[in-house]
This record gives structure tokens, sequence and C-alpha cells, in this order.
């Protein structure tokens, strides 16, 4: 595409060059500009764009894009320098339109929420290929078509930058898939990733107290969840949460709510809960239906109508949706369980909030057949204020919480942990070890048959963040290695 055909809908200043030049791309890292890439500049947390624009023509870029105006004037380029009232806004743009805006072309879930985005979409996901429908679904886990995850290039984001979501979007529309499900995080939301992205239908689940300290308050943190009932033709909510219904009265866009609460467009009652299944009824204007969910716990339970909602909003017939429903699975990850020949429930979970972490323990409690461990900490740099009530919700359910670290960043772990441990009572078991792996070894290797333990906040995650280097790390690896060693000594 011509750098003229890209800019003639948008308002800009150009300076230098010819304008008469082909644009292949966007990239905002001066390392991964290719030949026929604009450079956009932005200032990240690290690194300033302008220190890199020598190296982006180097690499190629044909052209460079600025949202500072001073700098028009300062900047003598051998590429033509544009001038954007919003470099974020622009990528979007710009990213859309030179993949010929694929998004308009499909059938676009974008699902926002504290917890639940990558169990929601996946639950979509699976649903409507058990509909005999091609699905591809984004998120924090990967890319997957029809539930096999797929080997493209992109930044693994929760809600993907502009440049790779339309690119693998029009990847979409070349393997004539028919749907997609988006994480659409608040980060994604607030820097504008889905501006240009023709959302079909938008999916509330919940809001809690998170990335506080990234958005500057949970004020900001809950517009920008807001900005999806913008951008979606219709939106679905959960009528069981305040936020969600909140939404719905602000907004005039045709709006579905869900729940297990009374009300709703769609209902879902328990009838009766066993060890690891669930009886319902759904009740909603499409009809109603008796099914099990494989799943005990409200939690998932919200998530599944969530996705039953959905799908049923996208035309299928209800009686089919919950037919499928009964046979769906959690994503990797998500209340992972590992098998043993110790007598253990072993599961590895993703919980990193308060709300997540209260949800995944009440359902183990529910099961658990002797006492309950559980492994965890709190991610450093960010949301220092959930800490003490992680420690509270921990306390209430776990009988023994052995403290490590999860991605302390800059912090020291010590400190994290006892700001955790500060939410504990006097009476609580627990036993800070900071090695991951030794924590988890610990955990394992003393508790006894019939114990659960839960290992929480990295779920999915292949890496620990540390303070100067980043290490490869996995959960669910790690146990297998201990329950490996263990045999073998035996």
């Amino acid at each position: 595409m011509q750098l003229a055909e890209l800019l003639k809908d948008w308002p800009c200043t150009v300076k230098g060059s010819s304008i008469r030049i082909e644009v292949t791309g966007i990239e905002d890292h001066a390392q991964h500009v290719k030949p026929g890439d604009l450079f956009i500049v932005r200032k990240g947390k690290k690194f300033d764009g302008y220190e890199f624009i020598d190296l982006a023509i180097q690499n190629g870029a044909v052209g460079v894009v600025i949202e500072d105006e001073n700098k028009l004037d300062q900047l003598k380029l051998p590429v033509p320098l544009i001038w954007v009232p919003n470099c974020l806004k622009f990528m979007s743009f710009s990213a859309a339109k030179i993949h010929h805006f694929p998004a308009e072309a499909l059938q676009v879930i974008a699902i926002t929420g504290t917890n639940g985005k990558t169990t929601v979409s996946h639950f979509i996901g699976q649903l409507l290929q058990a509909l005999h429908k091609k699905v591809m679904v984004i998120g924090t886990v990967g890319v997957f078509i029809n539930g096999e995850e797929i080997d493209l290039e992109y930044e693994h984001l929760t809600t993907l930058q502009p440049k790779h979501l339309h690119k693998i979007l029009q990847y979409a529309v070349r393997n004539r898939i028919q749907y997609v499900a988006l994480e659409a995080s608040s980060m994604g939301l607030a820097t504008h990733r889905l501006d240009d992205c023709d959302i079909d239908i938008g999916v509330f689940l919940n809001l809690a107290e998170d990335h506080i300290e990234e958005h500057g308050s949970f004020e900001k943190y809950k517009q920008s969840k807001q900005i999806l009932a913008q951008l979606a033709k219709k939106i679905i909510l959960n009528g069981d949460d305040s936020f969600c219904r909140t939404v719905g009265l602000q907004s005039k866009k045709k709006k579905t709510y869900f729940g297990l609460g009374n009300r709703m467009n769609y209902q879902l009652q328990v009838l009766a809960e066993g060890i690891q299944h669930t009886t319902c009824c759904l009740q909603s204007d499409k009809g109603q239906k008796v099914f099990t969910l494989p799943f005990v716990g409200e939690y998932q339970l919200q998530n599944a109508i969530a996705a039953i909602t959905t799908v049923s909003e996208l035309g299928f017939p209800i009686d089919k949706i919950c037919e499928a429903a009964e046979h769906l699975h959690l994503p990797n990850g998500r209340l992972e369980p590992v098998p043993n020949n110790l007598n253990l429930s072993i599961y590895i979970d993703y919980a990193h909030t308060e709300a997540a972490l209260r949800a995944v323990l009440k359902t183990l409690k529910k099961t658990v057949k002797n006492e309950l461990i559980l492994v965890f900490s709190c991610g450093g740099d960010r949301d220092k204020h959930k800490r003490i009530k992680m420690g509270a919700v921990a306390s209430k359910y776990a009988d023994m919480i052995y403290l490590t670290t999860d991605n302390p960043r800059s912090e020291d772990p010590t400190l994290i942990n006892s700001q955790i441990a500060a939410g504990f009572p006097s009476t609580q078991k627990y036993e800070m070890i900071l090695d991951r792996a030794e924590a988890i070894e610990k955990a394992i290797l003393s508790a006894k048959e019939g114990d659960t333990i839960l290992i929480a906040g990295k779920g999915h995650e292949t890496t620990q963040t540390f303070k100067d280097k980043e290490i490869y790390f996995s959960d669910y690896e790690c146990v297998q290695a201990v329950l490996a060693n263990y045999h073998q000594n035996q």
C-alpha cells in the first residue's frame, strides 16, 4: 500500500521525501523493523523511540511517525517524517488498513473482565467447534485454531499489539475461519489496540481490583474496561456483577444479561452438585435445558454461562449448545490437574488476584479430602495493596501455606511475602521458601495422602522475572520433576 493511500484518511503533517512509496507494515521496535515498514516512535517504560530512529532507518524503515509536533523541524531524515496527533491510535488504524480491515470479514467476540477472560474465550471456542464452526482464540496462552495452538510470530500479550493482531486476523480470513474470540485486557483497551478491530460482541465478566498502579487509579482501570462497550456492536454482561450492571445501564447498545441470580436473559440454576460435576438448568427466552457441566463452584459456572450466552446470541440453538457444554474443559494453567501416584490432588492455576484466588480455593475446598496446601506469592512492582488481602483469602481456606516467588521483578521477595503474611491470623501455618522449585517440592513431599495442593499465580507461564534476569520456569514441569525424582529415589 502506498504511504499516500495509508495517510489519506488520517490527520497528519508530512515533511521530507515523497509519500509515493510502498508501505508493507508498521513497527514500533527499531530492532524488528524490516524493509518497507513504517517506524512508529513512542515512549515506553524504559526507552524513548526517538533514540532509535537511526537504527530503524538502517533496518529499512521507509518512514517515521511521531506525535511530538516540535520534532518536525528538529529532525532531518532521509525518509518521510509524519506527525500524527496520537501514535497509538495511528498504530491501530494503520495496521488495520494495511491488512485490509480483516475483522470486518469475521465474527469477532471480545471478552473483558479482571478474571476469567482466558477460560471464557476458550469455552466459546470449544462450543463453536462442537457446533462445526471454524474458530480462532487469541489471548494470554496463545493463538489457537479449533483448539490447536498455531505457531505465529507475535509478542505474547493478553491483547495483541495492532501490528500483530490484524496480521493474524488476516491469516484467519485467508484460512476461512468464521469466528474469533479474543481477550480484551484493560491495558489493551486503554492503549487503543482494539480501536480499529470490528467487534461484533463485547462480553463483560466482572471487575475486581487489579492493575491499579498501571492505570493510575481504580477509576481509570474501570474506565478502560468500559471502552469495550463503545467498540462492540452489542454487549453481553454478567448480571451478578455490579460493575457489569453499571456498564449496561450506561450503554445504549443492545445488551443481554447472564448469571446465576434472578431476572437474567440467561439464568443458570444449580440443581445438584457432585464432586466434579454440576447438574444445571438453563432458563432463557430461547428455551430451557437441563444438562451437566464438568465443573463445580460458582466461578466456573459463571464462566460457562458467559460462553453459553455468547454462543446463543450468535444464533445457535440452546439444546445443541448445552449438549456441547457437557464436554467443556479448562485451558492450560487453569485449575490444571497434575496426575500422580501419591494419592494427592495437585493443581496448577493462574489465580493472581484476590477474587481469582478466593474462587479457586473455594472451589477446591468443596472436594478436598484432607488438608488444602497452597503455594503462592505476589508479583513485584505492582498492585501492592492486594498483598495483605490475598493473604487473608489464602488463610481463610488453606491449612498450610508456602510463600515463595512470583515474578518479584525489582522488589525484595522477602518483603513481598511479609506483606502477604500480614493478612494471616496468628494461628496460620506457613513457611517462606523463596526458591519456587524448593517450595513446590516441600509442599508435595510433606503432603499426606488425600491432601490437595494448589500452586497458584503462574499457571501456563514459563518464566520467572527477577530484577536483573528472566529465567525459564514452569510450575507444571517442576511438579513433574519432583514426582519423577520421588519415584526414582523410592
